[in-house]
């Protein structure tokens, strides 16, 4: 290893990887310093009037400098996500306005936005072009059009705004973490033994007397709290810490960290943004680089898509009424009642429990049937690798392929799956480096990643159990994770998933959660926990006849969520004492969208991170979209599997292969899906998919 200076994010490992294990605090201020004095440099050699441009000679000077710069302050953010400490946030944030200017005033810099203009496309590749052709787009979005005071105040929104995002998340991290409540045995009743094991291991940890559990609002222990403890009285108290969260109206000790008006703030400054360069408000300038037309397009298809999901969701909801008078004595079920309720009427309907299809996930036995999926169908080889971590639990990764008999290293991973204390919730994919044919070593450097998910970790040297959601989740994000690492682009701004349209970003990862339904695919990711037995057959029918259960509710939620984010992103809230009253709003939205409607209390908006802190402002409809072409792709598999008799068809494998995961975003997304499906993407495969579909 080596380091400069003796700060590791000065220096990387011998493969060229952060120095996770050393870095601290202390290193980010005088680091990032020095790298954006670098990078500055670099800014002023690119611009300067005697620099005659070559898409070459940036690259050399300016790209290499600022991918450096973007690695690091990469690292410190993954960081402050997964292993955050009171000091690694205070050296975050005091940097964050530093960091956002430089890229700011990057992007909207009029000279260096001359040097590209100059630039002869037509001496350029493919991915160049294509390249060239974002690179101008982004100027014109970053600003750098604007002159004088609308320049400035440009700026100054961008600096508040990546502010705000970081205040939203961390308020939303300290809100979930606040709540902490220990009960006896007793009161959990029908939870599932792991969750008891990790949660008496919780409150023996805290000091708490033996026969106590301790318990917390992150999915590991909230869900299944939720569905299946009998005791309603906690779920109650469970229900309404969770919904109230970072809110006015949760726990009054917690009512600094209310984000109310760091949303009201953002969304009025993303509708000043928009204005400033031209749009008539913040939606029509998030799906400009989209695969949308425009924002009412996006309302048309969600309204769409509502419109054919509702009959089934009134449906699902009167079953549920029915079955809680009927079996359960509830005539008038509460919020809290409703995953409890699901939960029992699924058991009941399709004979079987998620707790006992749960004992069959081992966390080490789906990770390696996920890879056998992936190997199997992309002709690639996962190996486990070495690299500096930030926890004893991540592991790395490397994948391979054959050429020519030899090996090659087509890119590498990190994989953080354990929820803990100083980790925020979710899941996600994020990239440590690109595929690069880098201009100043003229080597070719290798993709990687970070995919990081929050499960319940073993007990007592007990496997790590997953849900069979849980699953779908770390088969979602490694999809993430293949469009980013498999990708055979040389120019890093459009390999991988740089430079893909957000509103088709989600394609590969939806797709990969249909092989978690298959049945050749579940005998090689389940063995029982204790005797090792795969998953019976039984079993996984009555899994697959309850696969839809409740798509309909499931369905208009996500249109729930995506159409308040496109209206509160078209202007559409109304003022109250001239701030946007989002949650008035969430109501308009909710009596023309939802069957099922939450109490008055519930302050969803004050924890949703995608819209306010994760990029998918005006953009959240991307996951229903990319639902339908993850489906209608999908199909390829299934139409390939009635000849072959297997969806792990090598030969449509290499296709999607081709088109879709080595293209990155080098051709726009739709090019991608015509090439791989011969045609336009249809709504049909996603209603069948989601059992939707007219008969």
């Amino acid at each position: 290893m080596t380091t400069t200076d003796s700060n590791p994010l000065l220096g990387v490992s011998s493969q060229g990887l952060p120095l996770f294990d050393q870095i601290q605090a202390v290193h980010v201020e005088p680091a990032i310093g020095q790298l954006l004095a670098q990078a500055k440099t670099a800014l002023n050699t690119v611009t300067a009037p005697g620099f005659a441009p070559t898409w070459a000679t940036l690259a050399s000077t300016l790209d290499v400098a600022t991918e450096r710069l973007g690695m690091a302050w990469g690292a410190i953010s993954h960081l402050k996500s997964v292993a955050e400490t009171p000091e690694l946030r205070v050296a975050y944030n005091a940097m964050l306005p530093v960091v956002t200017e430089f890229w700011t005033n990057l992007g909207a810099n009029e000279d260096l936005y001359a040097k590209y203009k100059a630039l002869d496309a037509e001496s350029l590749n493919n991915e160049q072009q294509q390249a060239l052709s974002n690179t101008l787009r982004s100027f014109v979005l970053g600003g750098a059009d604007l002159r004088g005071d609308a320049k400035t105040r440009f700026a100054a929104i961008q600096e508040r705004m990546a502010e705000l995002g970081q205040l939203f998340s961390e308020h939303a991290l300290d809100a979930t973490e606040a709540f902490s409540l220990v009960v006896p045995t007793a009161d959990l009743d029908g939870v599932p033994a792991d969750v008891l094991e990790a949660t008496a291991a919780a409150a023996q940890a805290a000091g708490q007397p033996s026969g106590t559990h301790q318990l917390n609002l992150k999915m590991p222990i909230y869900l299944p709290v939720m569905q299946y403890a009998k005791h309603s009285a906690l779920r109650e108290t469970m229900y309404k810490a969770y919904v109230t969260r970072a809110s006015d109206q949760g726990d009054e000790a917690t009512h600094h960290l209310d984000n109310t008006a760091i949303m009201q703030e953002m969304v009025t400054l993303r509708l000043e943004e928009s204005h400033l360069l031209g749009f008539d408000n913040y939606a029509e300038l998030s799906v400009c680089p989209k695969m949308a037309n425009n924002a009412d397009e996006v309302l048309v298809f969600l309204r769409d898509l509502a419109t054919k999901a509702k009959p089934y969701a009134a449906q699902d909801l009167a079953d549920l009424r029915d079955f809680a008078v009927t079996h359960l004595h509830l005539t008038d079920p509460q919020p809290w009642d409703w995953p409890f309720i699901s939960e029992r009427l699924k058991e009941q309907r399709y004979s079987f429990s998620e707790s006992d299809v749960k004992n069959y996930l081992p966390a080490d036995k789906v990770l390696s049937g996920l890879f056998k999926v992936v190997q199997s169908l992309f002709g690639v080889r996962i190996l486990p690798d070495n690299a500096p971590v930030w926890h004893s639990s991540v592991q790395f990764f490397k994948i391979e392929r054959d050429v020519n008999g030899q090996a090659q290293l087509v890119g590498q991973f990190y994989l953080d799956t354990p929820a803990r204390d100083g980790k925020r919730g979710g899941a996600w994919m994020d990239d440590v480096r690109a595929r690069w044919l880098r201009p100043d070593t003229h080597q070719l450097q290798t993709p990687v990643a970070h995919m990081v998910c929050n499960f319940s970790d073993g007990v007592d040297g007990k496997p790590a159990l997953l849900t069979h959601d849980d699953a779908i989740t770390l088969f979602h994000e490694f999809g993430h994770g293949l469009h980013h690492m498999l990708t055979q682009v040389n120019e890093h701004d459009v390999s991988g998933i740089s430079g893909v349209e957000w509103d088709a970003v989600e394609l590969p990862s939806q797709f990969m959660e249909n092989f978690c339904w298959e049945w050749d695919v579940l005998r090689d990711i389940t063995a029982h926990a204790e005797t090792g037995e795969a998953l019976p057959r039984s079993l996984f029918d009555s899994m697959l006849a309850a696969k839809n259960f409740q798509s309909g509710m499931q369905t208009l939620r996500q249109v729930e969520y995506s159409l308040f984010d496109m209206l509160m992103h078209m202007d559409a809230a109304p003022s109250t004492d001239d701030k946007p009253n989002l949650q008035a709003l969430a109501l308009t939205v909710r009596q023309e969208i939802a069957v099922l409607h939450p109490p008055s209390y519930n302050r969803f908006a004050n924890t949703f991170g995608h819209i306010f802190a994760g990029g998918y402002s005006a953009g959240y409809y991307s996951y229903k979209w990319a639902e339908v072409l993850s489906a209608d792709a999908y199909g390829a598999f299934e139409e390939a599997a009635q000849h072959s008799g297997s969806v792990l068809d090598k030969t449509t494998g290499e296709r999607f292969l081709q088109e879709i995961l080595h293209m990155g975003g080098s051709r726009p997304a739709m090019a991608s899906f015509k090439a791989f499906r011969g045609r336009e993407p249809e709504l049909d495969a996603l209603l069948r998919h989601q059992g939707m579909a007219q008969s």
